[in-house]
């Protein structure tokens, strides 16, 4: 699988993400810089590549061989390393002592491994506004925000994944995320995509999520099409449209 990852082959990518993110078969041998495997003062490798960290791996005893360390090493399963270097925003690099450099696994694909290949889009990622015409969802949408208490605030983007078919996020920013508050966001969800065309998909992400690069986007590009605390302070003479939801302006819906 190594060997058929290359630019712009995210199929064999994906591939390896899947092999790695099985318990079991996603085995790798895990370089350490300080300890021994088990110990409390183990630490892993670190690798600066582009800016971006990565702590070093090999994928069998072969390869621990061919690279020629020679300081201790943990044998486990790839998934528990992505959960214990994601949210440091460390990623994985595979075999950096083969030919061509091996191949790196970033942080926010660790992510995607940790927490379930399917529940997060392929990178890389392009995000923009929404340039799709919907305004009776985005209407019934923030009607239904601010009937919902729970709700602060929602942002939009249009996703764009390697694979698969791109779709509509809605960023969900809320004041408590109780059970009785993500069932009645659940709830507004459910009755607001009765708006939506057919064929659509529309998918929801919880703007609290720091590790999220579609919550990353939405922060320091999309501007809030709902904003409660906005709408409350808006004086009454201003032309709001459908609770707090702005024209559209050039360019954007």
């Amino acid at each position: 699988m190594l060997r058929q990852v290359t630019p712009g082959r995210y199929d064999a990518y994906e591939a390896l993400l899947r092999a790695l993110a099985t318990p079991g078969t996603g085995q790798i041998w895990m370089l350490l810089w300080h300890g021994q495997a088990g110990s409390p003062d183990a630490q892993y490798g670190d690798m600066e590549v582009g800016g971006h960290h990565y702590a070093p791996c090999v994928t069998s005893a072969q390869e621990l061989s061919a690279s020629g360390w020679n300081r201790s090493y943990e044998v486990t399963d790839a998934l528990e390393v992505a959960r214990a270097l994601y949210p440091d925003h460390y990623g994985l690099w595979l075999n950096p002592h083969a030919p061509g450099g091996g191949v790196g696994i970033p942080w926010l694909d660790l992510r995607r491994i940790a927490t379930g290949l399917d529940r997060q889009p392929a990178g890389p990622l392009r995000l923009s506004d929404p340039a799709i015409e919907i305004p009776q969802f985005y209407a019934l949408l923030t009607q239904n925000a601010h009937r919902t208490s729970a709700v602060r605030a929602l942002r939009r983007a249009w996703v764009q994944p390697a694979l698969g078919a791109p779709y509509l996020a809605i960023g969900l920013e809320m004041y408590e995320t109780t059970p009785q508050a993500v069932d009645a966001v659940r709830a507004m969800m459910q009755q607001s995509v009765a708006a939506v065309p057919d064929g659509l998909p529309v998918s929801t992400v919880a703007m609290s999520d720091d590790h999220d690069p579609v919550v990353m986007w939405m922060r320091a590009k999309a501007r809030p099409f709902y904003d409660r605390e906005a709408h409350a302070t808006a004086p009454v003479h201003a032309p709001v449209a459908g609770y707090g939801y702005p024209p559209p302006a050039p360019g954007r819906y």
